[in-house]
């Protein structure tokens, strides 16, 4: 073989989501992209905000010297003290702009978070289901992924979290609002999982991290607000990017934000800029930076998500799907009517309806509708469902 082994097994468990996709653009040469109801990918289906749109071309109108020219690993200053006095705000954590690093994405921070943190055999704790790919970059560093159940409506499990940490236990990685579930993490299980990893820092007389994985913090409903994790716990690290909120997927930035309390604070900062670098992530894009610094807790039309979520929900529970209806995210995820998920995916294929196997996020027996799509999608796709599930 000549790739590595480790990546020909990677290959070989890649991830369900882009077979789904890959099945889908199959699927659409054939029958037409119209016959096809592609729910595999998170990739957003609404505009940006007019606000992107202005920005985007004043700063691309603006002559400054040096605009195109490389910058410190962490990015422009004026992005990050922006996003500092933004979250700051936000969380009443009086963040600063030396906390703040520019990444690729939410992807790149997780990589350089991780890459800044673990040695050879660290575990990361992560509560299933969970995004596909967390063990992938927590296995691209020397570490080892360990998963958590969370309750029958995918809420933290303290308890569980207690049993898994032990004395190699380096982070917990948290994902609210979750993907796959669209479950939000209420204030009282993030405060108790903060007091949890403050006893068991102490016990094992190492730092256990808190990571927050948050691209989706903006797109809530019902009037659901995410709590802070940083309020919870001063050795957390937030990582984020603009994909969701602002639509801009293919734009690749993000940043991640070290809590100013961090008894690390320092070599932490000093750390991410070298991972930024040495990984190949330097620099997140320069004209992305200057465009989303002038755009803080901008987010797009949430509300259109919602009407997608309740066009879903409401058909999908009148044919008999049993869910737990998404407090944020655009993802809903169904108890599969059969005990082999994978199989009754297959079904809806047959439909040419594509959505993900729950196994693929460490949740068998369930599956993931990624519902940004457009509403006729999800209208012309219902009776596809019908149809699947009477056959169960």
């Amino acid at each position: 073989m000549g790739i590595s082994k480790q990546i020909g097994q990677i290959i070989e468990k890649s991830s369900w989501i882009r077979k789904m996709f890959e099945e889908g653009a199959r699927l659409k040469a054939i029958h037409g992209a119209s016959n096809v109801f592609d729910f595999s990918l998170g990739n957003p289906n609404l505009e940006p905000p007019e606000s992107f749109q202005r920005v985007l071309e004043q700063v691309v109108s603006e002559k400054r010297d040096g605009s195109h020219g490389y910058m410190a690993n962490t990015g422009y200053p004026e992005t990050r003290k922006a996003i500092a006095d933004y979250l700051a705000a936000e969380q009443a954590i009086a963040y600063e702009a030396d906390d703040i690093v520019m990444t690729c994405g939410a992807a790149g921070g997780l990589n350089i978070i991780l890459k800044s943190i673990l040695d050879p055999g660290d575990e990361v704790l992560t509560p299933t289901p969970h995004f596909v790919e967390y063990g992938f970059y927590v296995a691209n560093h020397g570490g080892l992924l360990k998963t958590v159940p969370t309750t029958s409506e995918f809420r933290l499990d303290i308890a569980a979290f207690d049993e898994a940490i032990g004395e190699r236990t380096k982070a917990v990685l948290i994902n609210s609002p979750n993907n796959p579930t669209g479950q939000v993490y209420d204030a009282s299980s993030l405060a108790a999982l903060g007091e949890l990893l403050r006893r068991k820092s102490d016990r094992y007389g190492r730092t256990i991290f808190l990571i927050a994985d948050e691209p989706y913090r903006k797109i809530v409903f019902d009037g659901i607000e995410v709590p802070s994790v940083a309020s919870v716990y001063g050795e957390s690290l937030l990582t984020t990017s603009y994909s969701k909120d602002l639509s801009i997927p293919g734009e690749r930035i993000g940043f991640v934000a070290v809590h100013p309390n961090s008894a690390h604070r320092k070599e932490l900062g000093a750390a991410l800029a070298l991972t930024n670098r040495i990984l190949g992530f330097v620099n997140a894009p320069a004209l992305m930076q200057r465009v989303v610094a002038r755009l803080q807790g901008e987010c797009t039309d949430v509300a259109a998500y919602a009407r997608k979520r309740q066009l879903l929900c409401d058909g999908l529970a009148s044919f008999g799907y049993q869910f737990v209806k998404p407090a944020g995210t655009f993802y809903l995820f169904p108890k599969s009517p059969i005990s082999d998920d994978v199989a009754f995916v297959r079904a809806l294929q047959e439909e040419r309806i594509l959505v993900v196997p729950g196994s693929g996020f460490g949740g068998p027996g369930y599956f993931r509708i990624a519902f940004c799509v457009s509403d006729e999608t999800i209208v012309n796709a219902l009776p596809g469902f019908e149809r699947v599930i009477r056959r169960f």
